[in-house]
């Protein structure tokens, strides 16, 4: 952080942000991603002098194909496992919804974002208080669900053609597939360009982050921190007479 916020002396240094197991299916969900970026795009382009280079380092277009499918199968898995955690940790009472917490978008997000662009614009210097997620990190959460329909579904019926055929009528044989193509490969594009410019900036190379934030490997973030980009948050833990019940 470039600057930091004072926190009284019995707050703990930090708290737990994300548990090993969301850290777990962040660290699957990136890594099948980049291995899908790489792998995909190169046997797009196969033809161009570059992309053949590329793809012969990855074994050829034969094994890139191999390796791309695994790593869709596994994204698609590893995104499955993470909804159902989300039920689980909800029958299991640990999951409550509350407004200072919840990634559920709310009415209060979309007055984030107006305020947020006249606080840029220089038409008041009031930033907007954010709860544990901004509008920017709920927008940044819900979009890997409909990337996960788009891309997840059309990958699977290129990759397994023969398996879900069945349910396309046959009518639509002619045109289906090449559809199923632009949906996979221009998704494709909108989530990397996505992922490079909205997702990295905003959680590792703003100036008050760079260059990395380790929330995604320890799972915990300081108190100082969270005062200062979560203070909703900070003051549901920390307000007036809340004693502080999660551990260190």
């Amino acid at each position: 952080m470039s600057h930091t916020m004072s926190v009284p002396k019995d707050v703990p240094a930090e708290i737990e942000r994300f548990d090993l197991i969301f850290r777990i299916q962040h660290v699957l969900m990136f890594t099948t991603f980049l291995i899908l970026s790489f792998t995909g795009w190169g046997l797009k382009y196969a033809h161009v002098e570059v992309s053949s280079w590329w793809i012969r380092i990855w074994g050829g277009a034969e094994t890139a194909g191999i390796i791309h499918r695994v790593a869709g199968v596994t994204m698609l898995l590893d995104f499955i496992f993470h909804v159902g955690y989300l039920i689980y940790l909800t029958a299991q009472g640990k999951l409550k919804f509350r407004k200072e917490t919840t990634l559920i978008p709310l009415p209060k997000d979309i007055v984030d974002v107006v305020q947020n662009f006249m606080y840029f614009l220089g038409f008041t210097r009031k930033k907007p208080q954010f709860a544990k997620f901004s509008y920017a990190q709920k927008f940044d959460y819900w979009a890997v669900f409909w990337g996960m329909f788009i891309i997840g579904f059309s990958g699977f019926a290129l990759a397994f053609p023969i398996l879900v055929s069945g349910l396309f009528p046959e009518s639509t044989s002619g045109w289906i597939w090449q559809l199923l193509g632009i949906m996979h490969s221009d998704e494709a594009l909108l989530a990397i360009v996505f992922i490079l410019f909205w997702h990295f900036y905003n959680e590792h190379l703003k100036p008050e982050i760079f260059p990395m934030s380790w929330v995604w490997i320890t799972g915990k973030i300081s108190t100082a921190e969270l005062k200062h980009r979560h203070p909703l948050e900070y003051d549901l833990h920390f307000g007036e007479g809340k004693p502080e019940k999660k551990e260190v």
